[in-house]
């Protein structure tokens, strides 16, 4: 008697089950939706019209990767608003990426590397050339082009070395003085930034 009352409970429960249950929408018969004149129209367009265009179509073609190493890094220094070096033919760049300064030499493999607030030298034979750069990315390609994209580059020579220690004290001064969140982090970009022009004039 009881295993009866079981069962009938069981299935009473599942028929339950089943009514209240909703469908799957593979289960629900496939719907005819648009207009059938229109998409007979668009088919007949579309294989005429062009692909659309990426930012790679408007840019000079990249010279192939050379079968043996050139003696050369061509180099181009690219601001929002400037050009700094365009097709410059060097003998090596040194970044300062977020991983540690990095020497680029030609021959180097594709790389892309964040650049942080800090020196970029440029090598061409006995001439050193230095930068400050503020943040961006170097893209390194096969080829030994090295695209290097900034926010801000300053040659290093015109930025005076006392207004960066007095900048510098400035920011370590409204660190300790900071009262919230926002201008404690906003302090310490500043010493992070001033400490690394510092460290460019002593490196």
């Amino acid at each position: 008697m009881l295993q009866r009352g079981s069962r009938f409970l069981v299935s009473r429960a599942s028929a339950e089950l089943m009514r209240w249950s909703r469908r799957f929408s593979t289960d629900l018969p496939a719907e005819t939706t648009g207009d059938s004149k229109f998409i007979d129209a668009w088919k007949k367009v579309v294989p005429n019209l062009d692909p659309p265009k990426t930012p790679s179509s408007y840019m000079a073609p990249r010279p192939p990767t050379p079968s043996t190493i050139p003696s050369k890094l061509t180099v181009n220094l690219v601001l929002p608003y400037n050009s700094v070096l365009s097709g410059k033919q060097v003998d090596m760049v040194i970044v300062p990426a977020t991983t540690g300064q990095m020497g680029v030499l030609p021959g180097h493999v594709a790389t892309i590397a964040e650049l942080k607030p800090g020196l970029l030298t440029v090598h061409e034979g006995n001439d050193v050339t230095k930068y400050f750069v503020s943040g961006g990315f170097a893209f390194v390609h096969a080829n030994s082009v090295a695209d290097i994209i900034a926010v801000e580059v300053t040659p290093l020579e015109h930025i005076d070395q006392a207004l960066v220690q007095k900048g510098l004290a400035e920011f370590l001064q409204k660190v300790n003085t900071a009262s919230t969140d926002l201008e404690k982090a906003e302090a310490q970009i500043g010493v992070d930034v001033h400490s690394a022009l510092n460290s460019a004039f002593t490196g």
